[in-house]
């Protein structure tokens, strides 16, 4: 496999003119999300859902028509494919993924998109539930909007342009280079991922097979955004095992499991929970809790962009059960963390190149590059941490999670021409 280890070349920039191209992008996402492809974290299994397949298989078979013959499902829902080289250069494999499932945080059936055309401002009421608005005084990226096509859902379900707006547009730039092979690129590896969004999007991925040096996820929110750093995330779990005893006869006995449970989560620091914190700041955040009278659990994420103040929040969750557990002398409790992911900058610094490449094909398709940080993870955050360093483009997908999720077609056409134009500097720059 290619070392990623490159020199940046000061080049003169020299724009790609991409051809006169009708999009297939808007009609591609509109298919795609009105297959349900939603994550189960509670299942074993990979992928989570055998309906993630569903969606694998149409990939697969849509990537085999535009002409990539390698183009395949494997047994754990995974899609690759590769796209021939146009140039003869010797230069890293490259690689552009998105995830196939939706957010188990809101259904996914049945998903009924709607596009606005034309959208002139002012709050969007989607038609099945009125209750649902989409207003810009809270959603400010609407006023970047003006004149162009807003797809949302009816307002019973999320939309899923997180990541089908990756995949759609993956799927669209493959097209633009199949059908243009003047457009001079490298050997281009294609990813599609199940479980992202629980977290076990690369659990089975075989880097072999797929073959890339760099990696690139289309899986980010406003054009023109590159992101190249994320949170650090671990994950906790509180077991408590309490005292249980008859109600009726539970006076000076009993310690309950769920109310132990209730008083470490009412001790977690308001200043540290998501709906407290942004930019920079990480946070506490419970996700789950089950149980009964004498046993319980809680799912905690810990999440912030450094190593120390990942562990000082692990140092503070201890010293609130400790503090807690002191008001239950006869009961017990034990806390498992799980790493999840890291940041990837760590990686990403030691290859300049790769995010200097992004930002020079955001350029070249009419856009200001801005260089963010996730708050939160994606695939890329743990292929870099593989051995394959992955930033992660713009897909344009906005409000993600919650039926008020909405994309842009204008924004998925400028990710398709950052895709092509990214191809070619690659190759430009070999």
């Amino acid at each position: 496999m290619w070392r990623v280890c490159f020199k940046i070349h000061v080049l003169k920039r020299t724009a790609l003119a991409l051809p006169e191209y009708n999009h297939t992008v808007a009609e591609r996402f509109l298919r795609y999300v009105r297959i349900d492809t939603q994550s189960d974290p509670s299942s074993p299994t990979t992928p989570s859902t055998e309906k993630q397949k569903n969606l694998g298989r149409v990939l697969a078979q849509e990537l085999r028509d535009l002409g990539l013959t390698d183009a395949h499902m494997d047994d754990f829902g995974y899609v690759y494919a590769t796209v021939p080289a146009t140039s003869a250069k010797k230069m890293p494999v490259i690689c552009f993924c998105s995830h196939m499932d939706t957010s188990p945080d809101c259904s996914g059936k049945d998903v009924k998109p709607q596009v606005v055309r034309n959208y002139q401002g002012g709050d969007i009421v989607l038609p099945a539930d009125k209750s649902q608005v989409i207003r810009p005084a809270e959603h400010p990226a609407l006023n970047d909007q003006i004149g162009n096509d807003i797809i949302t859902t009816d307002g019973t379900t999320l939309l899923g342009a997180d990541d089908k707006a990756g995949v759609a547009e993956i799927m669209d730039a493959v097209k633009v280079l199949v059908e243009n092979p003047q457009i001079k690129h490298g050997v281009i590896k294609i990813l599609f991922t199940p479980d992202e969004e629980i977290g076990r999007g690369v659990d089975k991925v075989d880097l072999k097979k797929l073959g890339a040096d760099v990696a690139y996820t289309l899986d980010g929110e406003s054009a023109g955004h590159l992101e190249d750093e994320s949170f650090s995330a671990d994950a906790a779990t509180i077991h408590i095992h309490g005292v249980s005893a008859h109600p009726g006869f539970a006076k000076g006995k009993i310690e309950h499991a769920i109310k132990i449970a209730a008083r470490i989560i009412d001790k977690l620091p308001k200043e540290l929970s998501p709906e407290t914190t942004e930019g920079r700041e990480g946070f506490l955040h419970p996700v789950g809790i089950s149980g009964a009278l004498e046993e319980a659990t809680i799912e905690i994420i810990l999440r912030d962009f450094t190593e120390t103040g990942l562990k000082d929040k692990e140092v503070l969750l201890r010293g609130i059960v400790d503090e807690v557990m002191k008001d239950f002398p006869r009961s017990a409790t034990r806390i498992d963390i799980k790493e999840q992911y890291r940041n990837m900058k760590v990686v990403l610094d030691k290859h300049p190149q790769i995010v200097a490449n992004a930002e020079e094909a955001i350029r070249r398709a009419g856009m200001t590059p801005i260089r963010t940080s996730i708050r939160g993870g994606t695939d890329g955050s743990r292929l870099s941490f593989m051995g394959l360093p992955c930033p992660n483009i713009f897909a344009g997908e906005h409000a993600f999670h919650s039926r008020l999720e909405w994309v842009s077609i204008q924004d998925m056409e400028k990710a398709v021409r950052t895709i092509v134009h990214l191809a070619a500097i690659w190759e430009e720059r070999a």
